[in-house]
């Protein structure tokens, strides 16, 4: 199987109650080979919630009590974070998930990109809590922007081939 953001194939999961489809994975998951996952559902946020940021962190230094997330109202929200992320990789191994991919600039699932922390719409490079925890226990994380038709076929072919040993 591989992990992929509830958000990108069609699930109200996001902090607004929205979607962020991605037209491609939407298309993919129709072949059954990715198992849907919301590290912030996990962590019983509810939906909708105030959005939140990593406060000028990455996800690596959350994970390793050197930074923290809040909410837009304030509140401490780095431990929902890391529970909702944990509970991702529990899953993936149980699954044993290789390949992961996540909704870009998401303080759980940004691969490349997380917001600063400021609220005003800039990012920063790093990866959001879930993002870096997968990575850390071997789970390649890509974003849906760096998929197209052949990279997505590659990594469903090597899924299969994997799958077969």
């Amino acid at each position: 199987m591989i992990l992929i953001s509830a958000c990108l194939v069609g699930h109200r999961v996001r902090y607004d109650g929205g979607v962020k489809t991605n037209e491609l994975m939407l298309k993919y998951n129709e072949r059954g080979r990715f198992l849907a996952v919301c590290p912030e559902c996990f962590a019983m946020l509810p939906i909708p919630r105030p959005p939140m940021e990593l406060q000028h962190t990455t996800g690596a230094k959350v994970l390793a009590g050197k930074g923290r997330a809040l909410d837009k109202t304030g509140k401490d929200t780095t431990e929902y974070l890391i529970a909702g992320a944990q509970k991702v990789l529990k899953i993936a191994e149980a699954y044993h998930v290789r390949v992961a991919i996540l909704k870009e600039s998401s303080p759980s699932c940004g691969t490349h990109l997380v917001h600063t922390g400021d609220f005003d719409g800039k990012k920063m490079k790093g990866m959001g809590v879930c993002a870096a925890l997968l990575e850390q226990h071997g789970i390649k994380c890509y974003s849906e922007k760096d998929m197209t038709v052949g990279r997505l076929e590659s990594l469903i072919a090597e899924d299969k081939l994997h799958d077969r040993q």
